[in-house]
């Protein structure tokens, strides 16, 4: 009996050793599958964020801006059409084929927007031969005053240049061009003569910017309005709210107070192509 005893004793503590075994391998093997989960968990975590970080927002269509390409494009410029007297003034014209070079001279500009002026209608003169053919005196209104050489910028009596009758005249006279000066030009009859097909030369302040007029008095004691910077450009062009102009070879278009303003200056002077039916 005793001897069986024993027998059952050890069959029993080989039966329990086995089930601790089983025990400690299963602990394992959920200590195990927590740790992947775990892993798993953080994974999924740190995923998720580069997802939403990368998830592209797009922009309401409102907040697209053109290409700098499409701006810097320029408008194509209408094709010009003669336009009867009677026909109402068009919005815009833009004259083609009016050329014009840098002037030779300091201050040449009278004389350089006059031969490329003078080009347009078919007849070709040069700088130098317009310049020296012109009249000199102390006043601008009958004549070059001063040095051609000298600094742009002066008034009289100082070195200052010419306005607008003695160059129309020398046009007209020696030329044979109908050229007629003008004062007090209005801003309809500038774009009367653009939409006709003839551009108008226009004496200005620098490169279209405001001055301050003042009186000279000549040696003879007339009196006559001039201005620092004078200058003349050829007017080719007009739209609703701009005007388009050359001067020394280059084509500026201003808003059209601005021309305003700077034409103004000296009486808003121009000279322009007469026809027998101009009015003005």
């Amino acid at each position: 009996m005793r001897k069986y005893s024993v027998i059952l004793l050890v069959i029993l503590s080989i039966l329990l050793a086995g089930c601790a075994q089983q025990e400690a391998h299963a602990e394992q093997v959920i200590v195990v599958s927590k740790t992947t989960l775990t892993q798993k968990s953080q994974n999924l975590t740190n995923i998720d964020p580069e997802i939403n970080q990368s998830t592209p927002t797009f922009e309401p269509t409102s907040t697209l801006r053109p290409s700098s390409t499409a701006l810097a494009s320029p408008t194509p410029i209408p094709s010009f059409t003669t336009v009867p007297s009677a026909t109402p003034i068009p919005d815009s014209v833009y004259l083609k084929g009016v050329t014009s070079f840098r002037q030779s001279y300091p201050i040449s500009c009278e004389s350089r927007t006059a031969v490329d002026w003078a080009d347009f209608f078919g007849v070709q003169i040069y700088e130098s031969d317009f310049q020296f053919g012109l009249p000199l005196s102390d006043n601008p209104d009958k004549g070059f005053v001063g040095d051609v050489h000298d600094p742009w910028g002066q008034v009289p009596p100082y070195s200052y240049g010419v306005h607008a009758a003695p160059v129309a005249t020398l046009l007209k006279e020696e030329y044979g061009l109908s050229a007629r000066a003008a004062k007090n030009f209005s801003l309809e009859n500038l774009k009367k003569e653009i939409a006709s097909g003839q551009p108008v030369i226009a004496w200005v302040i620098g490169n279209m910017v405001g001055g301050i007029p003042s009186e000279f008095i000549d040696k003879e004691g007339n009196k006559v309005v001039v201005a620092a910077y004078e200058h003349t450009v050829i007017v080719t062009g007009y739209g609703k709210d701009h005007i388009r102009y050359l001067n020394n070879g280059n084509f500026f278009q201003v808003p059209v107070d601005t021309f305003l303003n700077s034409w103004g200056v000296l009486g808003n002077m121009v000279i322009y192509h007469k026809d027998p039916g101009d009015r003005y």
